[in-house]
């Protein structure tokens, strides 16, 4: 077998393209070992794990000294990143180690080589790889990415022969094409082959999304539109940077253009970043977000199938280390008291689900420049409290009640008009809940028929504060009168009848503004300010309580979840299942962020009926889907009352649970506020409770993911119908569950 072309192949940035690189080396057989190197310990896991990399550091002085002659070094940072990664290969790169780039602007690369040493070294080859995809991170990667491509290298006069040799060699290894060209020729041409092409379609798609007849605009389009805005979908990090770092030669080519382009020209031109991060972001999040919702469709992928089906087949237990996603409700809050903070918020952990998605699409329309998020990290450049934008036209939620009831606070005292729409589901829903408080306090709000969706809110309203009794325990309506206490006269007040989840309150303050709480009382005054922070969103405690249920009615499991979210106003299903016996431990207990956070271990240990105390029942109301599956492999009878609150949720839970209990096989009386099982526990033992059979989600994430965890206890399999909805608070779920024990498909 011949030798490879390359030792060690060092990729310096595993994304799209180092990924591909590797990939393609790997699969030719030209390296003996590739070793990414990566900002996140996380990513480098991901790339081992997808076979991009054989190892990944975190440092690249960490692999310098094991380097030798005939070994390779490939930069694939954004273009102004590459200087840093220069200054820390000098003074510690072996002789004999080439190093080449993919930088788009390869002026920039060359004068950052000078500044770091002096002169362009003869081991450095700069080169550019002219191939890509609107797709970017460390699982776009695709090993025939370069194949049929061009790479064009622009030695300079003293570059060596050995090392350009060696990179010609490389690139045509993985099936390319490679052109040498002068440095400034490439900038050049590249300013009005690529670089100009992505500066009008990032400004034609931001400069429609900000046209209040977009709607109209996008649904008629033809198919030219569509394919040549694709590239608005690229990476905004990688191409902010190619702009500031070509900005002479693009700024030629955006001289033929007037009007629109003006302004982003002008962002170029005095090197503006965050104008730049502003318009790439909100142009890749508008052309992603109007095709998807002019068709109908959600803001995931995942969400694009017009059905998904779960086939769950039976039996089975659950094991392992466990993270479910981020916290929903804070992610939510994260995004909105972000963007009315003053600064820079840092999030980590955000939950890329459907609803927390639709929140950050509604700040981005309102002029927010939002960063992400890449792997659960998002950054928000915080225009403060009174600097939201009017957008270019409604703003439209989604399936997200959490949305659309906490916007209607925050939008009451803002000085322009705003509507609040939604998908079919959403529209059914009440929402007076929140007008009527909004109402006393001045804002002028008109809802549909019945008070359901859409919201039209009236701007310029003076608001002044009220002490609002709540009617029911709901965070929801505390909060949404708490966010409009914000821009309200004086002080404002919410007493709620039994404690609901305290997210928002906890946020606030750790955003510095003050909150006085006193019991079931919480009460702030207008006039402070929200000082920007870093967040690191707990998981979820809804959606870990699928796999908390799962783990104690399937004999044989054990299992582990990390980070999670213990807030004492979310611990409901916790003390719920405790009480019915289930084997629950919390270990590492610490407080991340303000919000008390602990690993939970689940056992099996057989379960007993219970009538719920209603003082949990707001603690739980999100978890009771899945606590009535617990409750139907119980021994005995559980009784649920003081829960209207389910009604009027993504379905009314209480008889979409009853009806798909039923089908298979378990005794379920819904009652007005609350349902009666009659646990099969005893009678079944540890073998099946549940016959096989067909069951509708009705478009409920959550009735869907509980009867996914039915199956463990089963005795035939269970077709769960209209699922696609989990993607808004788990869109990894069935990847997770299988992962962990489940046998679940979707179809």
């Amino acid at each position: 077998m011949a030798e490879p072309l390359l030792g060690r192949l060092v990729v310096v940035g595993l994304g799209l393209i180092g990924g591909s690189l590797a990939l393609a080396l790997k699969a030719a057989g030209q390296c003996r070992e590739v070793i990414g190197v990566v900002r996140r310990e996380r990513t480098g896991q991901q790339a081992v794990e997808l076979g991009v990399c054989d190892r990944a550091v975190t440092s690249l002085s960490e692999v310098l000294v094991e380097l030798e002659a005939g070994d390779l070094i490939f930069v694939a940072v954004p273009t102004l990143a590459v200087e840093a990664v220069f200054a820390e290969m000098k003074g510690q790169l072996p002789d004999g180690v080439t190093v080449t780039d993919g930088a788009s602007v390869k002026g920039n690369v060359v004068d950052a080589a000078r500044r770091v040493w002096g002169e362009v070294p003869d081991f450095l080859v700069p080169g550019h790889p002219i191939a890509g995809s609107e797709k970017s991170g460390v699982t776009a990667a695709r090993e025939d990415l370069y194949r049929d491509h061009r790479i064009i290298l622009t030695p300079l006069r003293h570059t060596g022969g050995k090392a350009l040799q060696q990179v010609r060699a490389m690139w045509r290894a993985v099936g390319a094409e490679v052109l040498d060209m002068p440095v400034g020729e490439h900038d050049e041409v590249l300013a009005a082959t690529s670089h100009l092409p992505h500066v009008i379609a990032y400004g034609l798609v931001d400069t429609l999304a900000h046209d209040a007849e977009n709607e109209n605009i996008f649904r008629y389009a033809a198919g030219g539109f569509r394919d040549f805005t694709r590239i608005a979908s690229s990476d905004p990090v990688m191409w902010r940077d190619i702009m500031l770092a070509n900005r002479e030669a693009i700024l030629a080519a955006v001289d033929l253009y007037r009007g629109n382009l003006d302004a982003l020209r002008s962002a170029i031109d005095r090197g503006d970043s965050d104008y730049l991060m502003g318009v790439f972001t909100r142009a890749k999040a508008a052309r992603d977000h109007f095709t998807r919702m002019l068709a109908k469709k959600a803001y995931t992928e995942t969400m694009q199938a017009q059905e998904v089906t779960f086939i769950a087949q039976p039996g089975g237990a659950v094991s392992g280390t466990l993270r479910v996603p981020g916290d929903k409700s804070m992610s939510h809050r994260s995004i909105m008291l972000g963007s009315l903070a003053d600064g820079v918020t840092e999030v980590e952990g955000f939950l890329e689900g459907e609803d927390a998605l639709a929140t950050l699409q509604a700040f981005r329309d309102m002029g927010v420049v939002i960063e992400g998020p890449v792997d659960g990290r998002v950054v928000i450049h915080g225009v403060g409290l009174h600097g939201l934008q009017a957008p270019p036209g409604p703003l439209y939620v989604g399936n997200s009640g959490t949305s659309m009831r906490l916007l209607a606070g925050l939008l009451a005292g803002q000085d322009f008009d705003v509507t609040l729409t939604g998908d079919e589901s959403l529209s059914k829903r009440p929402m007076n809940r929140v007008a009527l408080p909004l109402r006393e306090m001045g804002a002028v709000i008109e809802t549909g028929p019945e008070g359901r969706p859409p919201l039209l809110i009236r701007g310029g309203q003076s608001l002044k504060g009220i002490d609002y009794a709540l009617p029911m325990a709901s965070a929801q309506v505390k909060s949404c009168v708490l966010l409009a206490g914000l821009y309200a006269e004086g002080q404002t007040s919410t007493l709620e009848p039994a404690p609901t989840r305290d997210h928002t309150e906890r946020m606030l303050a750790g955003f510095g503004y003050e909150v006085q709480r006193d019991g079931p009382r919480a009460t702030l005054r207008s006039g402070g300010k929200l000082k920007a922070t870093k967040i690191d969103v707990p998981a979820d405690i809804s959606s870990a309580t699928f796999f908390m249920v799962a783990a104690a009615i399937a004999p044989g499991s054990d299992v582990l979840l990390q980070h999670v979210g213990i807030n004492p106003t979310r611990e409901g299903a916790i003390n719920i299942l405790r009480q019915m016996g289930a084997d629950i431990e919390q270990t590492n207990r610490r407080e991340v962020g303000g919000e008390p956070v602990a690993d939970i271990r689940v056992r099996y240990r057989p379960l007993q009926g219970i009538r719920i105390p209603e003082d949990q029942v707001p603690l739980a109301i999100d978890e009771f889907p899945a606590l009535f599956v617990a409750a139907a492999c119980a021994t005995g009878e559980t009784v649920l009352t003081g829960a209207e609150e389910l009604r009027v949720k993504e379905s009314d839970r209480i008889q979409a649970m009853a009806d798909g209990l039923e089908i298979l096989g378990v005794s379920a009386e819904p009652t007005p506020d609350g349902i009666v099982i009659q646990g099969a526990g005893g009678s079944a033992g540890e073998g099946a409770v549940f016959g096989g059979g067909t069951v509708d989600s009705l478009g409920d994430h959550r009735i869907a993911m509980s009867f996914a965890v039915a199956s463990l206890r089963a005795g035939d399999t269970i077709r769960i119908l209209n699922c696609a909805n989990v993607a808004t608070s788990f869109p990894n779920f069935a990847e997770l569950a299988t992962r962990a024990g489940l046998r679940l498909q979707s179809t």
